[in-house]
């Protein structure tokens, strides 16, 4: 497995600005490129002990994935027993204390969902609860909007097809204040979304949903969800080491958690202080001990939790965009795709994410295997060792799809899918879909540019970089209304945007046509038939640092003190501040941000520099050529941004490989939605790849 570059840290502008609010989100699986393909993998190996603990050895022996991890926790189970249990590296570099799969305790972030399911259905077991149930029953007194008329059900909270409109953490939520103590009704009451699709009608990944489950076993069952959890999972299972509550035993053998560079992050809590969704402590050797009862019938040598109907219902999947690309269960969740083959539905998954942990619990019911990983450091080795295990034990999972006989669609007839598609949770993740005039279309995404999408079934594509699968969703109109991609969020729907009102002054010839158009259609200009862009008008500081937060999905700081003594009363305030604490603007002597003052192209290009230096080695950006005038001190910003190709074609090269960037112009509205358009869209790890490869 060849690594393909080395950059310092994740890039791309949407994760590099979000970073301070994504870091701290529970992402379904957190946004990485695909894993490469393996080689073409020998004869499945038996599924024993020896082979076992073979595999893992090399597995993690290897320096590519040494590299992704601190300390890492291993379980293996099959036919109710366990066939391998390993710890690799360490709980806390320091002391170079060794991860023990029997006593290290992880969080183990939305995993954590898949026991609060279990909860679920146990109370639907007993009558407590109904599937088709409006959740409203149990949790009375919400105060939010649902315009469609058909209730949220519990169905729809375990499948994630709410139609909420997003919750998901805030920075907030992850802290150091172990006295605080927030109840979990509070928070939800606190934070309750409207309905904005009709239930049941799209997939997105709901971590609100899942809190809002915890919140029904706590009003369904009579007790606290802790305590539900720990007398009716965990006591029954003997999983004595696991717990939605830190305490004195637990904190005592909890690893140390992780940066990508190894840095050791602070310990922190959670709000609510009893997460449902993202909350649980857990060891290798406890998951090891749910999985062998689940993959029994719910029942095991420890105890029993669930019936084998129960079991059954958990492991089909509800929903799929293709039967190629099954979506979830009640509890888990599709496997990350094999390139050709689609995500299997034989095997039901749950992944995790949170501050410094990674996680990935799947099991393939049929085989009576599971397996559970989780490691001190937020990365993708998951996904390699998913399909390292895979190829070497059940080959047959990752066997290219067959498909009938099919009649590609014409050119013509492939027009219906192109257009922009925004994730229904990340709102500033973004892809753009082109026919090829060839019979194919052409898709491209911030994270790995363009490339074709060859049709091969019904509403199916294959993309030809990777092999994997992307799929529409159709309405009843033969309209496209969604799409599922493998990369950006494999966990949920892209939604496609309707074609933008024109501007009365910017017509389809104008030279940032193509950018102001798609800013608009992705909601950052206003849609009013007729209306002028005013593509000359000048570009103020605050409306620049206002613009680039909210590309960012970033809705402003929620500090109450501002740093700028004349942001009082302004309307970029908050994103001035926002920016000040995100390192893209700083302080000066008098305490003034000028945010009236129009700002020039080099100002602008510092700004953005201040995020891109932090990842991207100054020597690839130094022999870039400028003419015209730039100021010394913006030269190093304006070389970067001018080689990472982020401008319009204002930019002007007088002579082969010299660049006038019009450093000391002010910048104005067309100017400004180029550089915008290319934050969103330009794959800028990949050209830096590049880069760093010719060097």
């Amino acid at each position: 497995m060849k690594r393909l570059f080395s950059i310092r840290k994740p890039s791309l502008w949407t994760k590099t600005i979000v970073a301070a609010a994504l870091s701290v989100s529970l992402l379904a699986p957190a946004v990485y490129a695909a894993p490469v393909e393996p080689s073409a993998a020998p004869a499945p190996k038996a599924l024993n002990a020896e082979n076992a603990t073979t595999f893992l050895n090399d597995f993690f022996a290897t320096e590519q994935i040494k590299s992704q991890y601190v300390g890492a926790s291993v379980v293996i189970v099959k036919d109710g027993k366990t066939v391998a249990q390993r710890g690799y590296g360490f709980a806390d570099l320091e002391t170079k204390k060794p991860i023990d799969p029997a006593s290290s305790v992880f969080r183990i972030a939305s995993v954590s969902k898949t026991f609060t399911a279990a909860a679920v259905m146990q109370l639907v077991e007993q009558g407590k609860i109904s599937l088709q149930d409006d959740f409203t029953k149990y949790v009375k007194d919400l105060k939010f909007d649902n315009p469609f008329g058909k209730p949220v059900t519990i169905e729809h909270l375990l499948t994630h097809t709410t139609g909420f409109e997003i919750r998901d953490p805030q920075p907030e939520d992850i802290h150091s204040d172990f006295e605080k103590v927030v109840e979990i009704e509070d928070y939800v009451r606190g934070h309750m979304p409207s309905v904005v699709r009709e239930p049941g009608s799209a997939y997105m990944y709901d971590n609100f949903a899942s809190m809002l489950l915890g919140l029904i076993v706590q009003k369904a069952s009579g007790l606290p969800f802790n305590d539900y959890m720990e007398q009716n999972i965990f006591k029954p299972l003997k999983m004595d080491s696991s717990r939605f509550l830190l305490d004195k035993k637990l904190k005592e053998n909890l690893v140390s958690e992780y940066d990508a560079a190894n840095g050791k992050h602070e310990l922190y809590a959670v709000t609510p202080t009893v997460m449902p969704q993202g909350g649980m402590f857990s060891t290798a050797e406890d998951i090891s001990k749910f999985m062998i009862a689940f993959l029994n019938g719910g029942s095991s040598e420890s105890g029993s939790i669930l019936k084998q109907a129960t079991v059954d219902q958990m492991e089909t999947y509800r929903s799929s965009i293709h039967s190629l690309l099954p979506n979830t269960t009640y509890g888990f969740e599709a496997p990350i795709q094999l390139p050709g083959a689609g995500s299997s539905s034989s095997v039901i998954a749950k992944f995790g994410d949170i501050v410094g942990t990674s996680s990935l619990m799947f099991l393939i019911p049929e085989q009576k295997t599971g397996v559970f990983i989780t490691y001190n450091k937020i990365g993708p080795l998951r996904d390699f060792f998913y399909q390292a295990f895979i190829h070497s034990f059940f080959p047959a999972y990752a066997e290219p799809a067959k498909f009938d006989a099919f009649t590609p669609s014409t050119s013509d007839s492939l027009n219906k899918f192109t257009g922009i598609y925004t994730d229904l949770r990340l709102a500033q993740l973004n892809t753009s879909i082109e026919a090829d005039g060839k019979g194919s279309l052409m898709i491209s995404d911030a994270f790995l540019g363009p490339r074709v999408l060859k049709q091969v079934d019904k509403n199916l594509f294959v993309d030809s970089l990777t092999g994997k699968f992307t799929a529409f969703a159709i309405g009843s109109g033969d309209e496209v209304l969604y799409f599922k991609e493998p990369y950006l969020n494999p966990l949920g729907y892209g939604m496609k945007h309707k074609a933008p009102t024109l501007f009365a002054d910017i017509a389809k010839d104008h030279p940032y046509e193509k950018a102001i158009y798609t800013l608009k259609t992705l909601g950052h200009y206003s849609d009013i038939e007729d209306e002028k862009f005013n593509a000359e008008q000048s570009v103020t500081r605050g409306q620049f640092v206002k613009h680039l937060m909210e590309i960012s999905g970033l809705k402003g700081s929620s500090t109450e003190e501002l740093v700028f003594t004349d942001l009082e009363g302004h309307s970029a305030a908050t994103f001035v501040q926002q920016a000040y604490e995100l390192g893209l603007v700083k302080g000066t002597t008098t305490n003034l941000f000028e945010p009236d003052r129009n700002i020039t192209r080099q100002e602008a290009a510092v700004m953005m520099w201040r995020v891109f230096s932090q990842q991207y080695p100054a020597e690839l950006f130094e022999s870039v050529k400028l003419s015209g005038e730039t100021d010394k001190w913006a030269l190093p910003a304006v070389k970067m941004i001018v080689k990472l190709g982020i401008y319009g074609p204002e930019v002007q090269e007088p002579e082969k490989g010299v660049f006038n960037y019009a450093s000391k112009k002010v910048l104005n509205r067309q100017e400004e939605a180029a550089i915008l358009y290319s934050l969103l869209t330009r794959p800028l790890d990949v050209i830096v790849s590049g880069f760093m490869q010719q060097k």
